[in-house]
Formats: structure tokens, C-alpha cells, sequence
């Protein structure tokens, strides 16, 4: 089983600032948690509308929906227009959270030696980031993003009125 980083969103909500380090030194400012929380954030909240209505509405082509039917999102093709956000009849397309000059993960691959943990998991300060041998298991919310990242989230469900 791979490692992999696995992120709790339901506590990764609480922080305005995040303030976990990272060591990825091909960004001036060592947000790739930025980066993270935005793909967990998009892969699990966009409901993946057969229309895609947001991919549609885009002029710069910076969302694509994928054959396996998940919207990718191109942030260095983003012009700033809205037009996914107003186009997304679920809201889930927030521009304002994603910043435009974006950062990367990579994960820390191929340069953690035996034993050694990503930074991040270390400097959460709410104990959201974690690595390890996590599997996706629908039963506990917990979602496969890509081969290097799991994420916990519990999804919106609509009360029923009684």
C-alpha cells in the first residue's frame, strides 16, 4: 500500500490562515497547502453535473470535465470573469478562495527519506493533515482525490422537512 497524505477537510475548515509549513522550494512562498485544500475542496464539493454547466460557461477553456467525469480545473488559464461561479446552478465554484498566483504540491515525492513525514503533517495546527497508508472508504466519507491524496469530507445532504 502507497503512502499517501490524507486530509480531515471537516477540520481543515476551521482555519482561515493556514499556518502549516511546506518544503516544496519551487514556490516563493510555501503555500502548496493552498493547492491541496483547493483540489480536495473542488474534487469533493463539485457534484460533477452531466452538463457541466461551469466547463461550458468558461471562454478560457480553464475547466475541463475529464472522462472519468470529474471537472479539472486549469488555475494559469483562469482569466477572473465569474463565469463558472454564476454557471454552477450548486455554488460550489468560489473563485475568491483559489489565488491566482497558485502554488504546487508535489506531494514530497521522491524526496522524503524512510520514515520521514511531509512538514505539513507536522505544522497543522488543527491536526488535519496526515500521511500514511489511508484507502478510500465511502462508508467513512473518506474519498480517493488522485494516487497521492485522500480526503475526508462529509457531504452536503438536504433536511428533509418534517
Amino acid at each position: 500500500m502507497a503512502k499517501r497524505l490524507y486530509i480531515d477537510l471537516e477540520k481543515c475548515r476551521h482555519c482561515d490562515d493556514c499556518k502549516a509549513d511546506c518544503s516544496y522550494y519551487y514556490h516563493p512562498f510555501n503555500q502548496g497547502i493552498q493547492y491541496l485544500r483547493e483540489i480536495a475542496e473542488f474534487a469533493v464539493t463539485c457534484r460533477q453535473c452531466l452538463e457541466a454547466p461551469c466547463v461550458t460557461a468558461c471562454p478560457a477553456d480553464a475547466l475541463e470535465k475529464q472522462d472519468n467525469g470529474i471537472v479539472k480545473r486549469y488555475n494559469l488559464r483562469c482569466v477572473a470573469c465569474n463565469s463558472c461561479s454564476y454557471a454552477c446552478p450548486f455554488g460550489t465554484i468560489m473563485p475568491e478562495v483559489i489565488p491566482y498566483a497558485t502554488s504546487r504540491c508535489d506531494f514530497c515525492l521522491d524526496r522524503l527519506k524512510a520514515g520521514e513525514k511531509p512538514v505539513c503533517t507536522g505544522g497543522c495546527t488543527e491536526g488535519a493533515i496526515h500521511y500514511g497508508d489511508f484507502e478510500p472508504d465511502p462508508a467513512t466519507f473518506t474519498y480517493l482525490v488522485n494516487e497521492q491524496l485522500v480526503v475526508h469530507s462529509i457531504p452536503w445532504k438536504k433536511e428533509e422537512n418534517k
